[in-house]
């Protein structure tokens, strides 16, 4: 989810890239009507993907649930109770706790195998993503009799979006002796390409949410969020079809940055790697997030007057190469694509950039992985802590299906390679601690 630099295979470079993709302009609809991202539900894999976790059970009960509300304060106490307990089933499920798998039930006609289907393995993220889209497409069709508008219902989607995120759980016990670490992931994306898609930053933060790390100088608290794949949700002001409001990455790291010991956002990045980004820009490619929008443009942020075009890691980075983490290789990724002081062509710049130089790509490329990681850093610079508080962005490996899988959901291989992602990212930000 990177840069414009065609470098990697297929799925990288729709991570790395701005490839031609969709690039439609978000406009005002009121009509209840589902998102691009809400139809692609109806297609096979979701549903297999909610049948063989079991999270398919969840949204019936929401919706049931829902349309049994009788007014406006009643759907939203519902909204936030069931997002939030979405969550804690994700969580739990992904760190053992609670039933590990749906009981397997007979293939349907196109599920290819026969018999029954075994379910998937608790560290899948991809149950979560499903859902969610399963109970907001609910709430984006719901029409109660007692009557609902248009800011009603984006105040709910508003809601379910950020309590079925763990946006609104991050909470860190009181006291002194306990580093406080705030990890932040992403939602699958490039459905279009293979709806398979499973997002190792998403699984991670399933994994590591509310968990304690023992570093050399104490132990470590780990809370997390995961963030969806849409421009609109980072930009602010009024949003799409009734969905979330935006600027969501300042609303939801502003109150916890000047109380963590250390952050890291970590998104999907490059084949067989991962990279420790120097430096990130202020700029949008245009590649289409998950409702087929592209933007192209300067990062929009308050006070653009005093915005730099370019912000920086704070995050050990040496030591973090450095240090026998796992699996796969870590890299100090410093190359940056940018417009030269006076030029009108973007250049790549493999040590970084220029004085005076127009970002183009940081680099962690010009998509959303880049923005979170610019808006994280430009809002930790903003509050004065560049020096005081270590906190950047990481890559992980792509996550790769076996060789061969082209269909099935998931298979030992992809399973294996999720399971050695997740447990990198803990070691590093282990070390990472340990260095700060």
């Amino acid at each position: 989810m990177t840069s414009i630099r065609v470098r990697i295979g297929v799925l990288g470079l729709a991570l790395l890239a701005g490839l031609a993709a969709p690039t439609t302009t978000a406009t005002a609809d009121t009509a209840p009507s589902p998102t691009v991202e809400e139809r692609r539900l109806d297609r096979a894999v979701p549903q297999e993907i909610l049948r063989r976790s079991g999270f398919d059970a969840t949204v019936g009960k929401f919706a049931r649930t829902l349309t049994a509300a009788r007014s406006y304060a009643e759907a939203r106490r519902i909204v936030v109770r069931e997002g939030s307990a979405l969550w804690r089933r994700a969580v739990d499920r992904a760190q053992g706790r609670g039933p590990a798998e749906h009981e397997g039930r007979e293939a349907l006609p196109g599920e290819g195998g026969g018999g029954r289907r075994a379910g998937l393995s608790r560290d899948d993220d991809r149950p979560l993503y499903w859902a969610r889209l399963g109970m907001t497409r609910e709430v984006r069709m719901w029409e109660p009799e007692f009557g609902l508008t248009d800011r009603q219902r984006a105040a709910l989607l508003d809601e379910l979006e950020r309590t079925s995120r763990g946006q609104t759980a991050v909470s860190y016990p009181q006291g002194k002796g306990l580093k406080r670490i705030l990890v932040t992931g992403f939602d699958p994306f490039t459905l279009d390409r293979d709806i398979r898609i499973s997002n190792p930053s998403g699984a991670t933060a399933l994994a590591l949410d509310g968990t304690v790390i023992e570093t050399a100088d104490g132990p470590a608290r780990i809370e997390t969020a995961v963030f969806p794949v849409r421009w609109r949700d980072f930009t602010g002001g009024t949003s799409q079809a009734f969905g979330t409001g935006g600027g969501t990455v300042e609303r939801i790291l502003r109150p916890h940055l000047e109380k963590v010991d250390l952050f890291m956002t970590v998104s999907q990045g490059r084949v067989g790697r991962f990279d420790i980004e120097r430096t990130n820009g202020a700029w949008r490619g245009g590649f289409g997030d998950n409702d087929n929008v592209g933007r192209t443009e300067t990062i929009p942020v308050t006070d653009p007057a005093s915005q730099p075009q370019w912000t920086t890691t704070t995050l050990p980075f040496r030591a973090i190469v450095a240090a026998d983490t796992g699996r796969f290789p870590v890299y100090d990724n410093t190359s940056v694509t940018e417009i030269p002081a006076g030029g009108t062509e973007p250049v790549v710049r493999p040590e970084g950039p220029t004085p005076g130089s127009t970002a183009r790509a940081g680099g962690g490329g010009d998509y959303l992985s880049n923005e979170i990681a610019y808006r994280a850093t430009l809002l930790r610079d903003r509050l004065g802590l560049h020096d005081v508080l270590p906190g950047g962005h990481v890559h992980t490996p792509v996550l790769q299906f076996g060789a061969g899988n082209t269909t099935e959901v998931t298979d030992p291989e992809f399973v294996r390679n999720r399971l050695d992602i997740i447990a990198q990212v803990r070691t590093i930000l282990r070390v990472a601690a340990e260095e700060s």
